[in-house]
C-alpha cells in the first residue's frame, strides 16, 4: 500500500449552517498527520463518509459553541487501518473499522485504536450501523424501553436512522407506523415491513393518527420537530414515550437548530414521557449494540438502503450534505472515496 505525500479534508472556514458556503476542501501534508504518532494511535484511510443532517449543526457551532474556524468537520467514516502506533498490534493493519469523531470528512485521519469499532469487511452498509444504527438501537431499547406488542411511530422513516428503527421495532414484535414524503419512499418502507406508511404529502398526518390509532401510540422515534413533534406528542398513548433524536426541520433554517416547547400538562394526565437522546452519552453501549446490528445485517434480518446520489470523492461531500437536506434521499446518504459499481446501492 503506497503512502501519499498529501491528502484532502473538509474544513469549516466560517460559522454557519450553509455547508457549501462555510466549508472548503483543503490539501494537507500526509507527514503532518503521521509524525509523532502516539503509541495507541492509528492512521485510517477512509473509504466511505457518512452524511448526517447534524453536519450543519457542527459547522454552525451548535455542538462546540466557542469553536473557532478553521476546523475539520464530519462525524463518521468507514475505513481501513494503514499505520499503527507502537502499542497497537501490527496485525491491525489492513483491518476495516468504523470511526466516529469530529473531522471525519477526510481521506485519511488519525484516531485512537480504542475508539474505533472493527467490522468484518468494507461493505458499504456497515457504515449505516454507526450513527444511524446505534442511535436507533440504543434509543429504542434504553430511552423508549421498547417491549413487544406495542405501536411504534417512526418519523422520517425512510432516512438513515428511520429505516433501521422501523426494522428493529418490527423484529421486536411491534406494529410500526412510518412517515415519509413520497410514494417511492413508501414502497421502500413497505418492503422492510412497515405496517402503516403515511405519505404526509398525500395524507393528513394528524388525521390518520386520530382516526386509525384512537388509543394513541406507545413509542415515537422522532427526528423532525416543529408541527411533527406536536402531532406526535398529542398522539401518545397512556404511558407513551416520545424520543427526540433531532429537530431536522430546523437545521437549515436561518436561525439554525431550534427546539420545541412541551406543555407538561399533556404529560401529567396520561403518564407520558418525552426524552431527548444524544448518542455520545451512550458510548458504553456501543460494543454490545454494534455486535447485535452487525449480526442482523450479516444474516439478512436487517436490510440497509444506502444512497450515494451518484457522488464520489472528498470534493463532493458538500453536495452530499445538500442532497440529504433536500429530502430526496432514500436511506443512508454516503459519499464513497473509492470507485463503486452503482451510483445508488
Amino acid at each position: 500500500m503506497s503512502t501519499p505525500t498529501t491528502f484532502k479534508k473538509v474544513q469549516a472556514i466560517e460559522i454557519g449552517n450553509d455547508f457549501t458556503k462555510v466549508t472548503r476542501v483543503i490539501e494537507t501534508k500526509y507527514n503532518d498527520l503521521t509524525k509523532n504518532l502516539k503509541p495507541h494511535h492509528i492512521i485510517v484511510k477512509n473509504l466511505y463518509l457518512g452524511i448526517n443532517a447534524s453536519d450543519v449543526n457542527y459547522t454552525n457551532a451548535k455542538y462546540v459553541p466557542n469553536i473557532k474556524p478553521p476546523f475539520d468537520v464530519g462525524f463518521e467514516a468507514l475505513g481501513q487501518i494503514v499505520q499503527v502506533g507502537s502499542a497497537v498490534p501490527k496485525e491491525a493493519i489492513g483491518s476495516y473499522v468504523l470511526v466516529a469523531q469530529y473531522g471525519a470528512f477526510a481521506e485519511y485521519m488519525k484516531t485512537s485504536y480504542k475508539a474505533v469499532i472493527q467490522v468484518p469487511s468494507s461493505r458499504i452498509e456497515l457504515l449505516s450501523l454507526l450513527t444511524s444504527g446505534l442511535t436507533s438501537s440504543i434509543a429504542l431499547e434504553e430511552t423508549g424501553r421498547m417491549k413487544n406488542g406495542e405501536t411504534v411511530l417512526v418519523t422520517a422513516a425512510a432516512g438513515g436512522a428511520g429505516q433501521i428503527a422501523v426494522q428493529l421495532a418490527k423484529l421486536a414484535g411491534n406494529h410500526v407506523i412510518g412517515t415519509c414524503s413520497s410514494d417511492e419512499k413508501g414502497a421502500m418502507l413497505k418492503s422492510i415491513g412497515c405496517d402503516r406508511v403515511i405519505n404526509y404529502k398525500k395524507e393528513d398526518f394528524k388525521s390518520v393518527l386520530k382516526n386509525e390509532y384512537p388509543k394513541g401510540v406507545d413509542i415515537v422515534f422522532e427526528s423532525v420537530g416543529g408541527s411533527f413533534f406536536n402531532t406526535c406528542l398529542n398522539s401518545l398513548a397512556i404511558k407513551g414515550r416520545l424520543i427526540v433524536i433531532g429537530t431536522v426541520s430546523t437545521y437549515s433554517a436561518g436561525s439554525g437548530m431550534q427546539g420545541d416547547q412541551v406543555n407538561t400538562l399533556k404529560l401529567l394526565g396520561k403518564s407520558r414521557t418525552v426524552a431527548g437522546f444524544f448518542l455520545p452519552d451512550y458510548t458504553h453501549l456501543y460494543g454490545s449494540h454494534m455486535q447485535k446490528l452487525v449480526k442482523l445485517l450479516m444474516n439478512g434480518q436487517l436490510k440497509i438502503e444506502t444512497d450515494t446520489a451518484g457522488l464520489n470523492g472528498i470534493d463532493q461531500v458538500a453536495q452530499g450534505v445538500e442532497y440529504l437536506h433536500s429530502g430526496k434521499n432514500k436511506g443512508k446518504v454516503v459519499v464513497p472515496l473509492i470507485p463503486i459499481k452503482n451510483s445508488k446501492i
